[in-house]
């Protein structure tokens, strides 16, 4: 997860909550600094995303030694009222799945669409 941030304008289809929480289901230990540079935001966001959804209730951690540990509470609902009923756990399993192929298909051509 490392490289450097680059800037974006515009909208984008996912908030940097979904993006942090995603980071973060896809390793409970990463490091700020690494979640930062996969999500294209500073690490003092990063800390605030984190707050939020611990204040909120979507995740929690621990400290082990210089290391934390997170977890985040699946069956938890989705804020939106367009999303209600609708748990953390189902679009984690969208997003991670998405990054697993989007990583498997690193190495194949780009599909040709016309």
């Amino acid at each position: 997860m490392g490289g450097a941030a680059e800037s974006h304008t515009g909208w984008t289809f996912l908030t940097n909550h979904a993006r942090v929480l995603a980071a973060i289901a896809d390793d409970p230990n990463v490091r700020i600094r690494d979640i930062a540079a996969h999500c294209r935001l500073t690490e003092r966001a990063v800390q605030k995303i984190i707050v939020d959804l611990e204040q909120d209730g979507y995740l929690s951690h621990t400290r082990e030694g210089r290391t934390n540990t997170y977890r985040i509470e699946p069956g938890k609902v989705l804020r939106h009222p367009a999303e209600a009923g609708l748990p953390v756990a189902s679009l984690l399993s969208l997003l991670l799945k998405d990054e697993v192929q989007r990583t498997e298909r690193a190495d194949e051509p780009a599909p040709r669409l016309s």
